[in-house]
């Protein structure tokens, strides 16, 4: 009785709905003048609604594209993994029948138009591949929502037509790129519908709450992670792609609601050097077919302005160094299901609408030109055999750290990279590299153009204007020796998965352990010998003991007087190291040649318990790339403090809080601040990030003194050009090069005096008067790849992005740069580390 009760009024309830707002049919969608299969399950029949009256939910959707893959025989359906909120991801596999009885012969012999002897492929056969994914960004639902009648029309739809097209083309169709985020958004538009459609911007429908539902579970933008594949979401999409090397990939998105609709080409001067002129002609043709279909159907649109192929890590711009030719698509955005807009009522139908005809035009564009996509898919991988140079290869590692050289190495396999380990300790290019901590990776093999993108280091534009990064040089981001190659080592063999990271403990000990803190997982495992209870010291000062060298900041277990017997210790030691890289030295003396381990230059060190400041007015990319970290690597438990109640939180039970960046200078009531203050006082260390700075001058908690231009100023330049001209002072994202005081706690764990940093704003401090104060201090000329203004590099040049000041008992801690940017920045997250351990004695 229940059951049907609830199904009774779930029937009233959606009956009440359409009476109130009418709602259109899946014939608004699907093109009219041919038949559909009626043994296939329309969207309604399954998830209760017509597509567009309400947003679909992620288990809706898989639900949807379930019943589509049992009922049709062109479909077939997998499950490529989960989200870190456990949700599948799906991918459809869509063709003729006759086509998925030789599915794997067909990817095959597509995969070999990228290897030697591709000429002689005859193409006339060939189907063409087309990846087809939906709403990577969660907030931007007309995609995902489109997926549920395209994939009802390639299921359904009959004829001719679409059976030639399908027998000729394989569509890989991923309805939903995000399902993390299209969950957390669908559930808020829900929620906040009226039952009579409010289009009243100023509607809670229109306003989501912090943070959103844009990025994944740890609030990563997924769209940026197509080159570092650091997110499960990612890594599914990066094996699908390279297992299929698709000709076309589209990723449909949503801009701003007075917007209208775009489709590449994107700018014309902003496309990434690697990339063929011929990619940039094919997209240009395959944009005709939008035009036409948008025509059609009597859709406002543009290209070539905004939107750039610049950055390699997007889901529209990788395919472009990979043969494919990628399309992005912007739908101005309903952000609910109806709104004002300067173009009329914007209803999320008509976004869906749009979405739809655009992904049918995709494949008729790429069923006219399957023989030119294919081709030029053959013409790209063999052109570049023929374009290599003096340069063999590249050769990377850490003779201190193997986990990031592995981690680096994991990165280039994702992208079915060829890396080989080096095979003994040389000395390349006036470095050091040690067996077991470096990789070989060698140009001569299927796309070294791929390779190139992610090593190389690029200072000269020929625009100022990036809608992404500038600067992603992957060495530089690990922090490792790095090294062209114009002969390639001796190195071991190429293996399909990598030697997993190791770690051991030399052997048992009745007197201490020590451990350098050089190796990236050395704050995990000294995470979890604080959190068991054990009782650890940090040097200060470098050591050696029994023939080995202990640097700055060497981890001291003392094995007695601890709340576990000394078996227990070694036990626990040799569970905590394991995949960690890091090797632990037992002491039998308490005698070095240096500091003794009873001195007073081993510090005492304390379980962290950490907070971070999450909410209103902190940036949630910065948040959720500092949640990711200490969560999923470091396995620190982290307290997420909302900004709304912070005034009354209890901050006594806290040893660090991290404010990981504000938007302006209101985004902490004053009962937080003044809460913040006080703990700060009582000893807690404050570590903030980027422009918290001004706050943090504001609240006068730190005497900073900014570098300002004062003689920027606009001559000969027309208000059209306003634009680009302030545009040209955004430093969106390049590496540069600053000085490291390796004796300083910040600095502990590195191995050189200088470091790479990655650098996303323009705030520029003083140095200090005193030299040892500046402990990471900006070089003269600091740049080392992408892009900053001439204006901004006199300011960046001998500045510090680092300072820490003491108030009262704690310390105020301050990082002008991202140590975490999107997860793969591995080279400085140490920083923050160190804060986190040793900012007391800073």
């Amino acid at each position: 009785m229940k059951s049907c009760f609830s199904l009774s009024f779930l029937s009233l309830f959606l009956t009440m709905s359409a009476l109130a707002q009418p709602v259109p049919g899946l014939e608004y969608y699907l093109p009219q003048g041919i038949t559909y299969n009626p043994a296939i399950p329309t969207p309604e029949s399954v998830i209760g609604h017509q597509v567009g009256e309400w947003h679909v939910t992620h288990d809706k959707l898989v639900q949807y594209m379930q019943a589509l893959a049992e009922a049709s025989d062109r479909i077939a359906i997998e499950n490529r993994g989960s989200t870190f909120e456990g949700r599948p991801l799906l991918l459809l596999t869509v063709t003729s029948p006759a086509n998925h009885g030789r599915l794997e012969q067909i990817r095959r012999q597509h995969q070999a138009l990228s290897e030697a002897g591709a000429a002689s492929i005859d193409l006339n056969d060939l189907p063409v591949v087309v990846y087809q994914g939906f709403s990577v960004h969660g907030n931007e639902p007309s995609g995902a929502n489109a997926g549920l009648a395209y994939a009802y029309y390639l299921a359904a739809a009959q004829g001719a037509e679409i059976e030639d097209m399908l027998e000729r083309m394989v569509v890989l169709m991923d309805p939903s790129f995000n399902p993390d985020g299209l969950q957390r958004f669908a559930y808020w538009a829900n929620t906040n519908r009226s039952m009579n459609l409010n289009p009243d911007p100023n509607d809670r429908e229109y306003h989501e709450v912090w943070p959103g539902g844009r990025t994944n579970h740890y609030w990563f933008d997924v769209n940026r992670d197509w080159l570092p594949v650091q997110l499960p979401e990612s890594r599914a999409r990066i094996r699908t792609f390279h297992d299929w090397l698709p000709n076309i990939v589209t990723d449909h998105h949503e801009m701003g609601t007075n917007s209208t609709f775009f489709f590449q080409p994107g700018e014309p001067s902003r496309v990434h050097p690697l990339t063929p002129k011929r990619n940039q002609e094919l997209t240009a043709e395959i944009g005709a077919y939008h035009a036409k279909a948008l025509n059609r159907i009597g859709s406002l649109y543009y290209s070539e302005e905004d939107y750039d192929d610049y950055y390699y890590g997007k889901g529209s711009t990788f395919p472009d160094v990979n043969g494919s030719i990628g399309i992005l698509f912007e739908q101005a955005s309903s952000r609910g299901h109806i709104q004002e807009s300067e173009n009329g009522l914007l209803t999320f139908a008509f976004t869906i609408r749009n979405q739809f005809t655009t992904a049918l035009s995709t494949l008729e564009a790429a069923y006219q030109m399957r023989a030119k996509l294919l081709g030029y898919q053959r013409d790209f991988f063999q052109t570049m055999q023929a374009e290599r140079g003096r340069t063999k290869g590249y050769v990377f590692g850490d003779t201190k750290d193997a986990g990031k050289a592995w981690h680096l190495a994991e990165i280039l396999r994702r992208h079915q990279i060829e890396v080989r380990p080096l095979a003994d300790d040389q000395t390349l290019a006036g470095k050091a590299y040690a067996k077991g901590h470096s990789y070989v990776v060698p140009l001569e093999q299927k796309n070294p153009r791929l390779i190139r993108a992610m090593f190389e280091s690029r200072t000269s534009f020929t625009d100022s204007l990036f809608y992404d990064i500038s600067g992603w040089t992957f060495p530089l981001a690990f922090d490792l020796d790095y090294a062209e190659l114009a002969s390639l080592p001796a190195t071991d063999q190429a293996r399909e998965e990598l030697s997993p990271l190791g770690g051991s403990v030399e052997s048992n000990s009745q007197y201490a352990y020590l451990f350098e803190w050089h190796e990236y997982y050395t704050p995990k495992l000294l995470n979890t010998v604080l959190q068991a209870g054990l009782r650890a010291k940090v040097a200060r000062e470098p050591f050696r003991q029994g023939g080995r060298s202990f640097d700055y900041g060497t981890i001291m277990i003392p094995v007695q007087n601890q709340s576990k017997d000394p078996q227990a210790i070694y036990q626990l030691l040799q569970e905590a190291v394991k995949g960690t890289g890091v090797t632990v030295y037992a002491a039998e003396t308490g005698l070095t040649e240096g500091i003794d381990l009873g001195s007073g230059e081993l510090e005492a060190l304390k379980a962290p318990k950490v907070a971070m400041l999450v909410g209103s007015g902190i940036p949630s990319y910065e948040a959720g790339e500092i949640w990711h970290l200490l969560d999923t690597r470091y396995n620190i438990q982290l307290t997420k403090l909302d900004t709304d109640y912070l005034g009354r939180a209890d901050l006594s039970r806290y040893t660090d809080i991290i404010i990981p960046g504000l938007w302006g200078s209101n985004g902490i009531p004053e009962s937080g601040a003044k809460n913040l203050s006080e703990w700060v006082s009582e000893g807690g260390t404050l570590i903030a990030y980027q422009n918290a700075a001004n706050w943090l001058k504001e609240k006068e908690l730190m005497a900073l003194k900014f570098r300002k231009d004062s003689t920027l100023q606009a001559r000969n330049i027309r208000f059209d050009q306003k634009r680009d001209f302030l545009g040209a002072q955004v430093t969106g994202g390049a590496i540069f090069e600053a000085l490291l005081d390796r004796s300083h706690p910040v600095g502990w764990g590195y191995k050189h005096d200088r470091v790479a940093l990655f650098r996303d704003s323009n705030i520029y401090i003083d140095p200090e008067k005193n030299s040892f104060d500046n402990p990471l201090q900006y070089t003269a000329n600091p740049l080392l790849s992408g892009y900053i203004s001439e204006e901004n590099a006199k300011l960046i040049s001998g500045s510090v992005p680092f300072k820490v000041n003491r108030k009262g008992q704690g310390r105020i801690i301050l990082f002008t740069d991202n140590t975490n940017f999107r997860a793969f920045w591995y080279g400085t997250n140490k920083l923050l580390m160190n804060a986190l351990f040793f900012g007391h004695i800073m």
